[in-house]
C-alpha cells in the first residue's frame, strides 16, 4: 500500500491471540572496534555505565544504559563477531527534537539537521536513502514524524525520533 500508513490499536497483550508473554528489549549488542574509544563516547553523552568486565584474554565487555531508558547496549571485544559500524540504525525516543539535538551538539557529536517523511507518512527516519527525506521538522509536528540521526566514532548509526503522543497500547 503506497502512501499509507497503518497504526496498530491493539493492545499489548492480546495481539495475535497469543499467551500474553512478556518479551522486554535489554540489551542490544552494539559492534565497535575500541571498546574503550566507544565507552568514552557514551560516556560523554552522559549513559550511565553498568558493567565494564575484561579479562586476560583480551575479552572486554561494557554495558551502558542512555538516560531515561530502560534498554541497554553492551560493546566490546570479544562481544560479536559483526564487524564494527553494523548496528544499523538504533533508535532514541526524545520528547524534543531540537533540545535532543541541542545535548548532542553541545557534546560535540554531529547530529543531521531535523527531518521528516514528505510523504505525510510516519516512517520517513527509516528509509534507506537519505534523498527520501525532507528537511525540517514534520509540518504538522505530530508525534513520531520528526527525526534526527548521528553515528558514533565506528559509524553505527543512531536515529532520534520525536515522540509527543504515544500510540494506543504503549506506556
Amino acid at each position: 500500500m503506497a502512501g499509507s500508513t497503518h497504526v496498530s490499536d491493539e493492545p499489548r497483550t492480546g495481539a495475535s491471540g497469543a499467551t500474553a508473554v512478556g518479551f522486554r528489549l535489554e540489551v542490544v549488542v552494539l559492534p565497535v572496534a575500541d571498546a574503550d574509544r566507544a565507552k568514552a563516547f557514551y560516556q560523554g553523552l552522559g549513559w550511565r555505565l553498568d558493567a565494564d568486565v575484561a579479562d586476560d584474554n583480551g575479552y572486554h565487555a561494557v554495558q551502558m544504559t542512555p538516560t531515561g531508558s530502560n534498554a541497554s547496549i553492551i560493546f566490546g571485544n570479544g562481544v560479536t563477531s559483526a564487524q564494527p559500524g553494523s548496528g544499523g540504525a538504533l533508535l532514541l525516543a526524545v520528547d524534543d527534537m531540537e533540545a535532543a539535538r541541542t545535548d548532542l551538539l553541545s557534546h560535540g557529536v554531529q547530529v543531521s539537521e531535523a527531518f521528516h517523511d514528505p510523504g505525510g507518512g510516519l516512517g520517513g527516519g527509516f528509509y534507506a536513502d537519505d534523498d527520501k527525506r525532507a528537511p525540517g521538522p514534520d509540518p504538522q509536528r505530530r508525534s513520531y514524524g520528526t527525526y534526527a540521526s548521528f553515528e558514533d566514532p565506528d559509524g553505527n548509526r543512531w536515529l532520534l525520533q520525536e515522540l509527543t503522543d504515544r500510540l494506543p497500547g504503549r506506556v
